[in-house]
């Protein structure tokens, strides 16, 4: 045996003491050359990313964490948010010894606890956040920021949202009034290049503007989306994609008349698209779609209700151009009873994004919020910050009916956990606008969605904090928590040398 195949060996047998060495098999069996199935385990490390809240010095912003219990993952570990500002004081010095450590702005050390912070006025910074160990599957962090006067004003809640190389964004505007900007954070050492791109009626916007982003490494970087338009678009569709390392991203969108909200990225492109959790006091709901491919798309819109699925009078369907955003304004859809809406192809499919722009109130005390096209809750999904009241759940089933188990976790500063079980009927929404509160709340709670049994189900948190006359509100749809990943059973398998 000569040094190289011995070498090679070695490789293998290291490799294989780490890792494994095979191909996943089938599901529930193994493949001809003996790999069993892949199982699925708790991830191990999870990061998130907060932008900053608010320019406004009347802003009040308040953040919830919380990690639910996890089956098979005990022992130690933490999750912590840490200002973007600090970051660089903890790298290493000369010699290898690290620098002293910028003090997180919040810790949470056990799962199935929420923690809460807060922050006052235009200084709260962007947050960098990691959890470990026990506390990495299923952490959410939801920050909430209220101010009643300015552009904007109103409610703006978002999820902290993990690092990615593609978001999309359709529901975005330059209109006169309007002023939306992304939010692009870097948590990594090395710096990011990003491209944004708009797509408007007709079709792409020139701007060489958006071209190669520079986001510094540990940094965030807000971009103005009128300064990437040449003209006012009331509706777009915003693609970002970075072209080396990673970033967070989100909308933050504010209206002058009509207060504004965080836009979280849309599900993947996909033929079908789910939008859950119209309010039954929407006063006005636009519907905003793009087709990324060179097809267009013909979709069937449809209202899940609390009693069926209906076709709104006069909007049966919307047709989108390949490479244009279309909207439509449903009006009032939901007519007094809160619904999902459900898109579907007509007939060839074609993948879609979408977003739905929802507005309650009348006059000059109107609110919007946002609702993108989401993934089905899956295995597990939590909506981090919801208060005594004020939280609405709404679920939806497309098709099967399903059982869904819904959890209230133990308050910031205390109170007991409450757990309820429903069940949402197939083709239906089901508005729950007393969700379980824990037994003695004190502080902010988190709600964990669990289905049970059946098909599938998507979901959304309404969380309304009213002021002045205004109803205050922001919406945070309910995919699943990635809380852990399919890992393939593998063993050492030398006969590839013999290849």
């Amino acid at each position: 045996m000569n040094r190289t195949t011995q070498s090679l060996i070695a490789v293998v047998v290291a490799l294989g003491a780490v890792t494994g060495y095979a191909a996943a098999g089938a599901p529930g069996g193994t493949d001809g050359d003996g790999a069993k199935a892949a199982t699925r385990l708790p991830v191990e490390r999870t990061s998130l990313l907060c932008p900053a809240p608010s320019a406004s010095d009347l802003a009040e912003t308040s953040y919830t964490a919380f990690t639910p219990k996890t089956s098979g993952s005990e022992g130690g570990g933490k999750a912590e948010l840490v200002p973007v500002t600090k970051q660089l004081t903890d790298v290493p010095q000369h010699g290898g010894a690290k620098g002293k450590k910028a003090k997180p702005f919040l810790t949470q050390r056990t799962p199935g606890e929420a923690v809460g912070g807060e922050q006052s006025g235009a200084e709260a910074p962007v947050l960098i956040g990691t959890a470990d160990g026990a506390l990495a599957p299923g952490w959410t962090v939801q920050q909430t920021t209220t101010y009643s006067a300015g552009s904007g004003r109103g409610a703006q809640g978002t999820n902290c949202t993990a690092p990615d190389t593609d978001f999309w964004f359709p529901g975005t505007s330059t209109a006169k009034g309007r002023s939306d900007y992304i939010h692009l954070t870097n948590p990594d050492d090395s710096a990011a290049v990003v491209d944004v791109e708009l797509f408007g009626p007709d079709g792409e916007v020139a701007s060489p503007v958006g071209e190669a982003i520079q986001v510094q490494p540990h940094s965030s970087v807000p971009v103005l989306l009128s300064t990437l338009a040449d003209k006012e678009y009331p509706n777009l569709t915003m693609h970002v994609t970075a072209r080396s390392g990673r970033v967070a991203a989100a909308v933050q969108s504010s209206d002058e008349k009509t207060g504004g909200d965080w836009l979280a990225a849309a599900a993947d492109p996909a033929p079908a698209a789910v939008l859950p959790g119209i309010p039954k006091d929407a006063t006005s709901v636009r519907l905003v779609a793009f087709a990324p491919g060179s097809d267009d798309a013909d979709l069937k819109v449809q209202l899940a209700s609390p009693t069926g699925t209906l076709t709104p009078a006069g909007h049966e369907n919307l047709h989108v151009k390949a490479g244009m955003t279309a909207a439509v304004d449903l009006g009032d859809v939901t007519k007094g009873e809160a619904g999902s809406l459900l898109l579907s192809p007509t007939d060839k499919a074609v993948p879609v994004v979408a977003a739905l722009r929802v507005t309650r109130g009348k006059g000059s005390d109107k609110e919007t919020a946002f609702i993108p096209a989401t993934a089905a809750v899956g295995t597990r999904a939590t909506a981090a910050d919801n208060r005594a009241k004020g939280s609405t759940l709404s679920l939806v089933a497309p098709e099967e009916s399903a059982k869904v188990k819904v959890t209230a976790s133990a308050g910031t500063e205390g109170g007991t956990p409450a757990t309820k079980t429903y069940t949402v009927k197939g083709g239906t929404s089901l508005e729950i606008a007393r969700p379980p509160v824990p037994a003695g709340l004190k502080g902010a709670y988190a709600l964990t969605v669990e289905p049970v049994s059946g098909g599938e189900v998507y979901g959304s948190r309404m969380l309304a904090l009213p002021e002045d006359g205004i109803p205050m509100f922001t919406i945070q749809t309910l995919p699943d928590d990635r809380g852990s990943v399919p890992v393939p059973e593998a063993e050492r398998d030398l006969t590839v040398l013999q290849k």
